[in-house]
């Protein structure tokens, strides 16, 4: 009994320390209090939230319509809470894998002070290195095309303001202004744009509600999703993309003045997210209906107005931020590969990152598909990075009745038991695999050749209004109103 006493006495002298660094942290934060600081820098449990509930809904709020065309109401209704429950645990799965792995290396005398943890380096640090290389192939894919993901929707939101350059255009502009990121340093320096954000996506959501609401339901409307099988398994596979903002979440936690707070923050994100997304989802497919099988972005069928542009800019900004949010560990891989992660020249550092935002801009030009991109990614690279490795590398982690005595986090309240807690990890590993990735990665990607073949790669406007006919010598109507 005695040296599991002390392994105990171990790990209680280890969390001391960091939270007692955490406080350090915290308390020259606010001695050092200035506007910069308030607005720059942040790491508290707040900006954690802020953080998490503002990277889960961004262009998604805009493409759940779509996914509800294909589900039909209820299986969008409840597929939403199921992966939003399934994406909180996985979450804080991760949460607990980098308070052990952190407790570990701390009593190594491993400093972190000038190095940001990432998932990939929890998985080699508990699980060796070939659970590293696969941490960080679909990691990394999976937020290059996030990326992507950002810019294509950045392209489609300003067609329905100006549709006087085409999406393809659009996406070069917007490429430019998203590659400015390589300027933010790390994700204590998302404070402002977090708190922002989700105030943009909240104004999003309760417009696309009311506006649809008031609109009313289209004549002759009908509500016959779900169709076919391909479509219904490419909207499940839209949603479980939805709740899979844990590809950060190692970075969000490091971010952290007392990264042990961060457990349960996820669930209470996603417990928000749920206000914007079902309601603003339900109206708009309640309005529209099957119309929108051919419209993954709602903005496309709501009416022009001061209002709906309102809507358009902030989801602008707030996809210029959540591309930030996505390329962030990208470009702390980069750096660590090219041997620059250390380096405190920010302009060093900013040259060097850019060589990461090329392939993400010629990606998004090549494949320019808003909807179907999103249950692709969602099938082949979240199944895996945001649900079945977590549940597999927790399992694996504390296989050892020794890893388990030892542990830095104990089995939640709510299971007590780690019995429980692997039934729930092999629930969660297997339905992902066999119903995301199997019929989900089935699905998404016929529908994904399917747009290639009917728009073809370097689409120059996925999805727009064909032209009208030139005018007649007898016409009067304007140049303008051909133009659209």
């Amino acid at each position: 009994m005695l040296p599991q006493k002390q392994a105990e006495e171990a790990i209680v002298s280890n969390v001391s320390e960091m939270e007692h660094e955490g406080k350090e942290e915290e308390k020259e934060e606010h001695s050092m209090f200035s506007v910069k600081s308030f607005l720059w820098h942040g790491g508290s449990a707040w900006d954690a939230w802020f953080s998490c509930a503002s990277n889960q809904v961004a262009q998604v709020l805009l493409t759940l319509p779509y996914s509800f065309s294909q589900l039909g109401l209820l299986s969008g209704i409840l597929f939403q809470i199921f992966y939003g429950l399934l994406g909180s645990w996985t979450a804080y799965l991760i949460s607990v894998l980098y308070i052990e792995y952190r407790s570990r290396k701390e009593k190594e005398n491993v400093n972190f002070k000038n190095h940001v943890i990432q998932w990939f380096e929890v998985l080699d640090g508990l699980l060796g290195p070939y659970w590293k290389a696969v941490g960080l192939a679909f990691n990394c894919t999976f937020l290059l095309f996030g990326s992507v993901i950002q810019l294509i929707a950045c392209a489609s939101n300003i067609y329905y303001i100006n549709d006087h350059l085409d999406k393809r255009t659009w996406t070069y502009i917007f490429g430019a202004c998203c590659a400015t990121t390589v300027f933010i340093p790390s994700f204590h320096n998302y404070r402002i744009w977090s708190f922002l954000g989700l105030g943009m996506t909240t104004y999003t959501a309760w417009y696309l509600t009311i506006a649809a609401l008031v609109h009313g339901q289209v004549e002759g409307v009908t509500h016959t999703g779900p169709k076919k099988l391909v479509l219904y398994f490419t909207g499940a596979t839209n949603i479980l993309y939805t709740f899979g903002g844990h590809a950060v979440t190692v970075e969000i936690m490091h971010a952290m003045w007392k990264p042990q707070k961060f457990k349960y923050i996820y669930l209470l994100a996603t417990v928000y997210v749920f206000t914007l997304t079902i309601p603003s989802a339900t109206a708009v497919y309640w309005a529209f209906g099957d119309e929108l099988l051919n419209h993954s972005n709602a903005f496309s069928l709501l009416p022009k107005s001061g209002f709906r542009d309102a809507a358009v800019i902030l989801m602008l900004i707030h996809q210029f931020i959540t591309f930030g949010f996505a390329c962030t560990p990208l470009y702390f891989v980069w750096e660590k590969v090219i041997g620059m992660h250390d380096t405190k020249s920010m302009c060093l550092r900013a040259l060097a990152r850019l060589p990461v935002v090329i392939p993400i801009w010629f990606l998004a030009i090549i494949f320019p598909f808003f909807g179907p991109i999103n249950s692709a990614v969602g099938a082949l690279l979240v199944s895996f990075t945001v649900y079945i490795i977590p549940s597999l590398a927790h399992m694996l982690t504390y296989r050892k009745a020794s890893a388990r005595q030892n542990a830095a986090e104990k089995p939640p309240f709510f299971l007590r038991s780690w019995a429980a807690m692997y039934i729930l990890n092999t629930f969660v590993a297997v339905w992902v695999l066999v119903v995301g990735f199997g019929f989900g990665g089935w699905a998404s990607m016929a529908n994904f050749v399917k747009q290639v073949d009917t728009f073809g790669l370097f689409a120059k406007c996925y999805q727009c209004k064909p032209p009208l006919p030139p005018p007649t010598s007898n016409s009067t109507t304007t140049a303008a109103t051909h133009h659209r």
